[in-house]
Parts: C-alpha cells; sequence; structure tokens
C-alpha cells in the first residue's frame, strides 16, 4: 500500500491534534475554574478539593478507557472500510460507560465521607473535601459518557466537533460556578454543583451528535455483544495500566498530605498545572492513536512507522515549548490561583521541577498514544506496574526525610516529574523500538 507522502501526514497530524489540543485543554480548564474560585474561598477549601480531585481522578481514571479502548477500536473499522460497524462499537462503548457510571454515582456518593478519612486531613479540610466530593459522584456517569463519544468521535478521525462541546462546557461550568458559589453563596459545594450540571449538559450534546452519525451511517443505537465484549476485553488492560497511574498519583497526595495543608494546596496547585500540560500535551498522542489505529486497520504499517517517528520529534518539541512557559509563569501561578505570596513562594520550586521535565513527558504521552492506538494494551498493564517499582521508595524516602516548606515540595515534584516520569519513558521507548506491537486488521 502506497504510503502518504510527508507533507500529507504533517496535515493529517495537524487536522487532528489542533482541535484535540483545544478539547483537551477545555478539560482541565474545569479543574482550573474549581481550583481558582474555590481558591479565593481560603485553604481549607482549596486543600479539600485536593483531596476530593485526587479521589476523583482516580475512579475517573480508571475508566479512562472507555475512551482508549473505543479510539482504536472505532479507527480500525474506519480504515478497513467499514463506518458504520464503527459507529456500532463506538454506541456500545456510551452504553458500557451509562452502566459503570451509574453504579459508581450510587456507590461513591455513600462511601465518600470514608474515603476522605483516609487521608487523615485537618478536620476543617476534610469537611470541605467531602462536601465537594459526595457532590462530584453524581456527575460520573456523565463524565464517562463524554469519555466513550469522544473516543468514538476521534475513531472516525473528527476532533472537530469534541473541540466545539468541550468549550461550551467550560463556559457554562464558568458561568454556573460563579452564579452557584458567590451568586447563591453556596460556597465549594456550589462550584461542585455547577459542574455536575455543565457535565451532564455536554453529554446531551454528545447525544445529538452521536445520533446524527449512526443515522448517516444506517448504525446500530442498541447495544451490541460484539463492541460491549471488545470493549471489556481490552479495557481490561487498560483498566489494570491505570490502576498504575492512580496509585502514584494518590500516593503522592499522601506524601503531600503529611506535610501539611499548605504544602497540600500547594501540590494541588501544581498538580493542577500538570493536568493542564498534560492534556495540551496529549494532543500530539490523540492524534497518533487516530492514525495508528486507522492505518492498522487499512494494513498500511508504513505510515504506522511514520507517525510514530513524526509525532514523537514534534511532542519532544512541544513539551520544550511549555515547560518554557510554565517556568515564566511560575512566580505568579500562586497568585492566580489564591492571591497569597506565601503560598505562590511556596510552590514556585515545585513549578520549576515540572517545567524542566516536560520535554520528557511529552515523550511519555505521545508513546501512550501510540501503542494506545495499536491496541497494545497489555504491554501497557505491564509496564505501569513495572513503573512503580522505583518509583514507591523514591516517595518514601521523600516523605521520611524532606520535611515541609518550598524544598519539601519541590522533593515531592522530583520524585513524581522525575523517577516516575522517567521510568514510564524507558519502559515505552524500549517498546517502540521494535514491530511487535504493529498488527495491521480491522
Amino acid at each position: 500500500m502506497t504510503t502518504s507522502p510527508p507533507e500529507t501526514l504533517n496535515r493529517s497530524i495537524l487536522r487532528l491534534a489542533v482541535p484535540a489540543l483545544g478539547a483537551l485543554i477545555a478539560e482541565p480548564l474545569f479543574l482550573i475554574v474549581d481550583a481558582a474560585m474555590i481558591g479565593h474561598l481560603g485553604v481549607a477549601p482549596l486543600a479539600g478539593l485536593g483531596i476530593a480531585g485526587a479521589v476523583l481522578h482516580t475512579i475517573v481514571g480508571l475508566m479512562v478507557f472507555l475512551a482508549y479502548a473505543t479510539t482504536p477500536a472505532v479507527a480500525r473499522r474506519f480504515g478497513a472500510g467499514e463506518p458504520g460497524r464503527a459507529v456500532s462499537v463506538g454506541i456500545d462503548g456510551m452504553w458500557l460507560a451509562l452502566a459503570l457510571g451509574a453504579v459508581l454515582a450510587a456507590v461513591g456518593s455513600i462511601l465518600s465521607p470514608l474515603v476522605v478519612d483516609v487521608f487523615g486531613a485537618a478536620p476543617d479540610v476534610a469537611e470541605n473535601a467531602r462536601t465537594y466530593l459526595t457532590i462530584s459522584m453524581w456527575g460520573l456517569p456523565a463524565m464517562l459518557i463524554v469519555f466513550a463519544a469522544t473516543g468514538l468521535l476521534r475513531g472516525m478521525q473528527n476532533t472537530v466537533t469534541p473541540l466545539w462541546i468541550a468549550g461550551l462546557g467550560f463556559g457554562a461550568n464558568a458561568a454556573l460556578n460563579a452564579l452557584f458559589i458567590y451568586g447563591f453563596g453556596w460556597g465549594i459545594a456550589g462550584s461542585a454543583v455547577g459542574t455536575v450540571a455543565a457535565q451532564w449538559g455536554m453529554v446531551g450534546a454528545y447525544v445529538l451528535v452521536v445520533r446524527r452519525l449512526a443515522r448517516l451511517h444506517a448504525a446500530s443505537v442498541r447495544p451490541q455483544r460484539e463492541g460491549l465484549g471488545g470493549t471489556v476485553r481490552s479495557g481490561g488492560w487498560l483498566f489494570l495500566r491505570t490502576v498504575s497511574l492512580r496509585a502514584a498519583f494518590l500516593a503522592t497526595v499522601t506524601v503531600a498530605t503529611g506535610l501539611g495543608s499548605a504544602e497540600l494546596a500547594g501540590w494541588q496547585i501544581a498538580f493542577t498545572i500538570f493536568s493542564t500540560a498534560a492534556f495540551a500535551l496529549d494532543a500530539l498522542a490523540i492524534a497518533a492513536q487516530a492514525l495508528i489505529g486507522r492505518a492498522l486497520g487499512a494494513g498500511d504499517i508504513d505510515t504506522v512507522g511514520r507517525v510514530l517517528a513524526r509525532t514523537s520529534a514534534w511532542g519532544v518539541w512541544f513539551g520544550v515549548a511549555v515547560g518554557g512557559v510554565v517556568a515564566a509563569s511560575s512566580a505568579v501561578i500562586g497568585l492566580v490561583f489564591t492571591g497569597d505570596a506565601e503560598i505562590a513562594a511556596l510552590i514556585q520550586p515545585a513549578l520549576l521541577v515540572l517545567a524542566v521535565a516536560q520535554p520528557l513527558a511529552a515523550f511519555v504521552f505521545v508513546l501512550d498514544g501510540v501503542l494506545i492506538g495499536a491496541g497494545d494494551a497489555r504491554y501497557l498493564a505491564l509496564a505501569g506496574v513495572l513503573n512503580l517499582v522505583p518509583y514507591v521508595p523514591a516517595l518514601v524516602l521523600v516523605g521520611m526525610f524532606a520535611g515541609g516548606g518550598a524544598a519539601g515540595l519541590a522533593w515531592v515534584a522530583a520524585a513524581f516529574f522525575g523517577v516516575y516520569m522517567l521510568a514510564r519513558a524507558l519502559t515505552l521507548g524500549l517498546r517502540v523500538r521494535g514491530k511487535a506491537w504493529m498488527t495491521a486488521g480491522g
């Protein structure tokens, strides 16, 4: 099969990556809006958001296979010339998301107080965390449906529509948060209510888009055994991969909590910036997922190799640029979130560590997208467990000897952005050096 010329490949990557970048940035902007507005309520609410956000990230992250399993499955069938079958598989993912989300919301709303207590935070911090987490649980089904629907559209080589929906969702989230937090005086509870309402609004938009797509390609909107089974099989390995990621995130939050409330609030800000940068750098990974899944479905191995080389190189340079922006703004980021000069000084060293690590992080995110697009879920799961081997001891040492203050927080950042991200880069880099992951066919 004839491969595309370089300029065509470049345009294909940009056509998918640029809208994906906008959509991916819009997602963490939900968190930035929450953190900025809640930060002006005080340190305790912001620290409470840090705990609640860590739990929500863990739950939603464990379910991220709904997008990551759906994108390559849809893309392979689309590349094989079966658009109707591709859409049906994506709709199956949405049904699975609804079922899982409903169960998680019901159970999570009951267990939220117990989960917060595990962190051992100060009473005022814990109370804010319980309030935000209990309400936010009812947005879980919406978040998971959005994941699956986004994966469907990405697999169909469409990243523009998710951009529009994410942008509208961000605007609604900001407006509702301002109304409920300050207008109604609901405090941190108002932030949670506003975000949940915005999330369900996004689901409504996706349902309209997918219904039209199903009619266009004569695809079934009812759940099908084939699509559900495929998502569960590949999703099982991706679930294990995500368990390892979330274990690392939660362990880091636990160590930050032990340093003190101010340090925990500072880590929440640093991690919010990291999440924003991660989503932005992940845009190339999204393009890689869609293009590699489609190329493998069409049996075009040459294009797979070209996409890998091009997106990896672009990712590193993009990471350099993002790191430069974070470093240049490190002194004022804390002021933007809290208006507190002491908090700003506390987190600046950690933000500089984050900035230096961005090229490495970008490389990791791109390779993640490449292997997810190829359906190499088993290797990703095993590598995820292996990555914890050097990281956990490093984090334990930080918790024992780093102490509090800016230096302690910087050591936490060094462990996460240095040791953990380097381990991920090594395991993923070794895999893509071979060709065992390049399995063609729809």
